[in-house]
Protein backbone atom coordinates (compact mmCIF):
# COMPACT_ATOMS: atom_id res chain seq x y z
CA UNK A 1 0.00 0.00 0.00
CA UNK A 2 1.37 3.39 -0.97
CA UNK A 3 2.57 5.70 1.79
CA UNK A 4 0.27 8.50 0.59
CA UNK A 5 -2.76 6.16 0.72
CA UNK A 6 -1.91 5.28 4.32
CA UNK A 7 -1.62 8.98 5.23
CA UNK A 8 -4.99 9.79 3.62
CA UNK A 9 -6.72 7.35 5.97
CA UNK A 10 -5.46 9.28 8.98
CA UNK A 11 -7.54 12.02 10.59
CA UNK A 12 -6.83 15.53 9.37
CA UNK A 13 -6.80 17.35 12.71
CA UNK A 14 -8.37 20.81 12.81
CA UNK A 15 -5.55 22.71 14.42
CA UNK A 16 -3.92 26.13 14.64
CA UNK A 17 -0.45 26.81 13.29
CA UNK A 18 0.91 27.75 16.71
CA UNK A 19 0.02 24.28 17.99
CA UNK A 20 1.85 22.64 15.10
CA UNK A 21 4.95 24.67 15.91
CA UNK A 22 4.72 23.73 19.59
CA UNK A 23 4.49 20.02 18.78
CA UNK A 24 7.43 17.63 18.83
CA UNK A 25 8.29 15.96 15.50
CA UNK A 26 8.96 12.25 16.06
CA UNK A 27 11.42 10.86 13.53
CA UNK A 28 12.25 7.35 12.37
CA UNK A 29 15.83 7.96 11.34
CA UNK A 30 15.65 10.78 8.80
CA UNK A 31 11.99 10.10 8.09
CA UNK A 32 9.14 12.00 9.78
CA UNK A 33 6.69 9.68 11.59
CA UNK A 34 4.26 12.02 13.36
CA UNK A 35 3.92 15.20 15.40
CA UNK A 36 3.47 14.60 19.11
CA UNK A 37 1.11 17.17 20.62
CA UNK A 38 -0.32 16.37 24.04
CA UNK A 39 -2.13 13.06 23.71
CA UNK A 40 -2.36 13.28 19.91
CA UNK A 41 -0.02 11.85 17.30
CA UNK A 42 -0.61 13.99 14.22
CA UNK A 43 0.26 13.23 10.59
CA UNK A 44 -2.41 15.15 8.67
CA UNK A 45 -3.76 18.61 9.47
CA UNK A 46 -6.59 20.94 8.49
CA UNK A 47 -5.69 24.62 8.97
CA UNK A 48 -7.29 27.93 7.98
CA UNK A 49 -5.16 31.04 7.49
CA UNK A 50 -4.17 33.92 5.26
CA UNK A 51 -1.58 33.58 2.51
CA UNK A 52 1.03 36.19 3.49
CA UNK A 53 3.71 35.21 0.98
CA UNK A 54 4.00 33.17 -2.21
CA UNK A 55 7.02 31.92 -4.12
CA UNK A 56 6.76 29.99 -7.38
CA UNK A 57 9.85 28.76 -9.20
CA UNK A 58 10.57 29.34 -12.85
CA UNK A 59 12.03 26.86 -15.31
CA UNK A 60 11.89 23.07 -15.40
CA UNK A 61 12.19 22.48 -11.65
CA UNK A 62 8.67 23.30 -10.53
CA UNK A 63 7.86 24.06 -6.92
CA UNK A 64 5.77 26.57 -5.00
CA UNK A 65 5.74 27.77 -1.40
CA UNK A 66 2.74 29.44 0.24
CA UNK A 67 3.30 30.95 3.69
CA UNK A 68 0.13 30.62 5.78
CA UNK A 69 -0.55 32.78 8.86
CA UNK A 70 -3.56 32.19 11.13
CA UNK A 71 -2.66 34.67 13.87
CA UNK A 72 -0.99 32.04 16.07
CA UNK A 73 2.03 31.45 13.83
CA UNK A 74 3.20 30.86 10.27
CA UNK A 75 3.78 27.63 8.37
CA UNK A 76 4.68 26.87 4.76
CA UNK A 77 2.66 24.75 2.34
CA UNK A 78 5.08 23.34 -0.25
CA UNK A 79 4.23 21.69 -3.57
CA UNK A 80 6.55 20.13 -6.12
CA UNK A 81 6.34 19.03 -9.74
CA UNK A 82 2.90 18.55 -11.27
CA UNK A 83 1.12 19.40 -8.02
CA UNK A 84 2.36 22.98 -8.34
CA UNK A 85 -0.05 23.64 -11.22
CA UNK A 86 -3.03 22.56 -9.09
CA UNK A 87 -2.45 25.32 -6.56
CA UNK A 88 -0.77 28.10 -8.56
CA UNK A 89 -4.03 30.12 -8.74
CA UNK A 90 -3.80 30.99 -5.04
CA UNK A 91 -2.26 34.37 -4.24
CA UNK A 92 -1.10 36.50 -1.33
CA UNK A 93 -4.00 37.99 0.62
CA UNK A 94 -6.43 35.11 0.25
CA UNK A 95 -7.88 33.22 3.21
CA UNK A 96 -7.64 29.48 2.57
CA UNK A 97 -8.20 26.11 4.16
CA UNK A 98 -5.23 23.77 3.71
CA UNK A 99 -5.56 20.02 4.26
CA UNK A 100 -2.41 17.99 3.94
CA UNK A 101 0.36 15.85 5.37
CA UNK A 102 2.99 17.22 7.71
CA UNK A 103 6.62 16.89 6.62
CA UNK A 104 9.93 17.83 8.21
CA UNK A 105 12.99 18.89 6.26
CA UNK A 106 16.13 20.59 7.59
CA UNK A 107 14.48 21.14 11.01
CA UNK A 108 11.47 22.85 9.40
CA UNK A 109 7.93 21.48 9.74
CA UNK A 110 5.78 22.20 6.70
CA UNK A 111 2.61 20.95 5.00
CA UNK A 112 2.45 18.95 1.79
CA UNK A 113 -1.07 19.99 0.70
CA UNK A 114 -3.70 17.63 -0.66
CA UNK A 115 -6.44 20.27 -0.80
CA UNK A 116 -6.34 24.09 -0.79
CA UNK A 117 -9.61 25.97 -0.99
CA UNK A 118 -10.46 29.67 -0.63
CA UNK A 119 -12.56 30.55 2.41
CA UNK A 120 -14.35 33.60 3.79
CA UNK A 121 -12.11 35.45 6.28
CA UNK A 122 -14.74 34.95 9.01
CA UNK A 123 -13.76 31.27 9.15
CA UNK A 124 -10.46 32.25 10.80
CA UNK A 125 -12.46 33.17 13.92
CA UNK A 126 -14.66 30.08 13.59
CA UNK A 127 -11.57 27.85 13.52
CA UNK A 128 -10.05 29.67 16.49
CA UNK A 129 -13.18 28.99 18.54
CA UNK A 130 -13.34 25.36 17.34
CA UNK A 131 -9.76 24.63 18.34
CA UNK A 132 -10.09 26.36 21.71
CA UNK A 133 -13.10 24.16 22.47
CA UNK A 134 -11.15 21.05 21.44
CA UNK A 135 -8.16 22.03 23.59
CA UNK A 136 -10.39 22.37 26.65
CA UNK A 137 -11.25 18.66 26.24
CA UNK A 138 -7.58 17.61 26.10
CA UNK A 139 -5.83 18.46 29.32
CA UNK A 140 -2.52 17.13 27.95
CA UNK A 141 -2.35 19.69 25.15
CA UNK A 142 0.03 22.57 25.74
CA UNK A 143 -1.72 25.40 27.57
CA UNK A 144 -0.98 29.11 27.65
CA UNK A 145 1.21 28.81 30.73
CA UNK A 146 3.31 26.11 29.07
CA UNK A 147 3.70 28.19 25.92
CA UNK A 148 4.94 31.13 28.02
CA UNK A 149 7.31 28.75 29.83
CA UNK A 150 8.76 27.58 26.50
CA UNK A 151 9.39 31.19 25.44
CA UNK A 152 11.03 31.92 28.78
CA UNK A 153 13.34 28.91 28.36
CA UNK A 154 14.45 30.08 24.92
CA UNK A 155 15.17 33.60 26.20
CA UNK A 156 16.86 32.18 29.30
CA UNK A 157 19.21 30.09 27.17
CA UNK A 158 20.13 33.20 25.16
CA UNK A 159 20.73 35.25 28.32
CA UNK A 160 22.90 32.50 29.81
CA UNK A 161 25.18 32.58 26.77
CA UNK A 162 26.25 36.22 27.30
CA UNK A 163 29.60 35.24 28.84
CA UNK A 164 30.37 33.49 25.53
CA UNK A 165 29.30 36.45 23.41
CA UNK A 166 25.97 34.91 22.43
CA UNK A 167 24.77 31.57 21.08
CA UNK A 168 24.47 30.03 17.64
CA UNK A 169 20.89 29.26 16.60
CA UNK A 170 21.87 25.68 15.75
CA UNK A 171 23.34 25.21 19.21
CA UNK A 172 20.20 26.69 20.77
CA UNK A 173 18.14 24.07 18.94
CA UNK A 174 20.50 21.30 20.06
CA UNK A 175 20.43 22.45 23.70
CA UNK A 176 16.62 22.61 23.79
CA UNK A 177 15.92 19.27 22.16
CA UNK A 178 12.44 18.93 23.68
CA UNK A 179 11.29 22.12 21.90
CA UNK A 180 10.72 21.91 18.15
CA UNK A 181 13.18 23.74 15.93
CA UNK A 182 10.26 25.49 14.23
CA UNK A 183 9.03 27.14 17.44
CA UNK A 184 12.58 28.10 18.46
CA UNK A 185 13.20 29.76 15.09
CA UNK A 186 9.84 31.54 15.24
CA UNK A 187 10.36 32.84 18.78
CA UNK A 188 13.92 33.95 17.99
CA UNK A 189 12.59 35.88 14.98
CA UNK A 190 9.91 37.54 17.15
CA UNK A 191 12.54 38.55 19.72
CA UNK A 192 14.71 40.03 16.97
CA UNK A 193 11.78 42.04 15.63
CA UNK A 194 10.86 43.24 19.14
CA UNK A 195 14.45 44.30 19.88
CA UNK A 196 14.83 41.90 22.81
CA UNK A 197 17.83 40.22 21.17
CA UNK A 198 20.14 41.04 18.24
CA UNK A 199 22.41 39.25 15.79
CA UNK A 200 26.09 40.21 16.14
CA UNK A 201 26.55 38.11 13.03
CA UNK A 202 24.25 35.89 10.93
CA UNK A 203 23.18 32.76 12.79
CA UNK A 204 24.25 33.99 16.23
CA UNK A 205 22.07 35.85 18.75
CA UNK A 206 22.67 37.86 21.92
CA UNK A 207 20.45 39.37 24.60
CA UNK A 208 20.03 43.12 24.20
CA UNK A 209 18.93 43.67 27.81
Amino acid sequence: MAETEQFKRRTAFKIRVGEILMGKPVMDGDRFSFLELGSRNIVRVNIIGNIVDKYESEGDSKYMVLTIDDGSGQIKAKTFGEDTGRFSKFVQGQTVVVIGVLRVWNNETYISPEIIREMEPKYLLVRKLETEKDRSKDTNTLGREEIVAVKDRILGAIKNSEDEGGIEKDRLIMNLKDISAAIINQEVQKMLEEGIIFEPRPGKVRYLG
